[in-house]
């Protein structure tokens, strides 16, 4: 029985194609328009997690804290140095890496070949905190971060635009105003979600970078890798609380450092990408109801066409039931065909956004069931008024009709 009527429906739905593929329409561009949207989000949002991972598991970033241009801050500027490293790496017990750096955008000259790049001036612990590793060569050595070595570190872009495919290690570069040996090549990190270049940098000892480029002993951010186990929020009370006692800040005076949890910000660009994948997604599901109501409507059309078949079925035995069922599956086999020709136009349209914007494709099967379950129910409740109206017909009246 309900077979035939799907059969029934379907070859209705053959009889007026141009007519049938215009009330889809409306199904189609609002489901297409949900799943591109809410797929597109999901790759964003996976993005921003990748892209956050790539700084480094569990990290906190200590900066220097700038005064307020109000002028209403309760804190004297003052910058980060090596005693706040040494403070922070013999204090902390819950991190598994602390790392002072300072860094620069320098010139860097190879042959013929120039390019500006960010020089960071660092230590061992860098490459533990930034969960970096080397493709080539070997890490500095104690000796060469103690003795301010002109040593260095290239990125996969500055090797690439001075090497070419050939070896980097062993090779000197100008950076800045000294002549640097290459030692080793960093793996490849790829671009941030702030557009920034990872691999665009050069990394040498802390020391080298003080005395040789920035002239100072300063360090401009303090990198801090939670241990396994240890959430970032202790770490960080416990970087406040190390922090204020090593630079005697006063109980009413306000931290003149800043300590961001890199986890809490790519919680919050995370739960900001999902809301507005949301709103986006409900905005595009206003569609479905259009296309519900242009479902209601060509389903009146066909009662009233079909009136004299519809008395000639009651006539002979058929219930009322049976006309409500015919009617209500055909409405709900048009809506379906539309969601699913508007769930592969929008997984392809998706997809072709996401190659177009270098975000990970990633479809939601939860959400694609949804829109088919969505674009059924869409064609139930608005195809019911009219098969309700085909159902309670008179035979008598609806036999007369021409």
């Amino acid at each position: 029985m309900l077979f035939e009527t799907i059969r029934l429906a379907l070859r209705s739905v053959r009889r007026n194609v141009l007519r049938s593929f215009l009330t889809l329409l409306g199904i189609v561009i609002g489901v297409a328009a949900v799943i591109a949207m809410v797929t597109i989000g999901s790759g964003t949002t996976e993005k921003v997690k990748q892209d956050i991972a790539q700084l480094g598991s569990n990290l906190l970033v200590v900066r220097p804290a700038r005064p307020d241009r109000s002028g209403s801050t309760n804190f004297t500027a003052r910058k980060l140095g090596e005693k706040d490293v040494a403070s922070l790496a013999k204090g902390l017990t819950n991190a598994r890496a602390v790392s002072g750096a300072s860094s620069s955008t320098v010139r860097i000259v190879y042959g013929a070949q120039n390019t500006q790049a960010e020089v960071t001036g660092t230590d061992l612990d860098f490459f533990v905190a930034r969960d970096w590793s080397l493709t080539e060569g070997r890490l500095f050595t104690d000796s060469e971060l103690r003795g301010g070595t002109a040593v260095c570190i290239v990125g996969q872009t500055v090797r690439s635009l001075f090497f070419g495919t050939g070896a980097a290690e062993g090779e000197a570069i100008r950076v800045g105003k000294i002549s640097c040996r290459v030692i080793g090549e960093l793996a490849p990190k790829g671009t941030s979600g702030f557009g920034q270049d990872q691999d665009n940098v050069v990394l040498m000892p802390l020391s080298t970078y003080q005395r040789r480029i920035a002239g100072d002993r300063d360090v401009d951010t303090i990198y801090v890798s939670a241990a396994e186990g240890a959430t970032t929020s202790e770490v960080s009370r416990d970087i406040e609380a190390l922090l204020r006692d090593s630079r005697r800040i006063a109980p009413e005076a306000d931290n003149n450092f800043d300590v961001r949890d890199m986890t809490q910000i790519a919680d919050a660009m995370t739960s900001a990408t999902t809301t507005m994948t949301g709103m986006l997604g409900a905005l595009a599901g206003v569609s479905l109801l259009v296309g519900g109501i242009g479902i209601m409507n060509i389903m009146l059309v066909s009662v009233t066409e079909r009136t004299r078949e519809i008395g000639i079925r009651l006539a002979i035995g058929a219930h009322e039931r049976h006309i409500l069922v015919q009617f209500l599956v055909e409405a709900t086999v048009l809506s379906l065909l539309g969601g699913l020709i508007g769930i592969a136009l929008g997984l392809a349209l998706a997809g072709a956004a996401t190659l177009a914007l270098g975000i990970p494709f990633a479809p939601s099967l939860p959400v694609i069931l949804g829109a088919v379950a969505f674009s059924a129910l869409i064609g139930m409740v608005f195809g019911f008024f009219p098969a309700l109206r085909g159902a309670r017909l008179d035979p008598i009246v609806a036999l007369r009709h021409e």
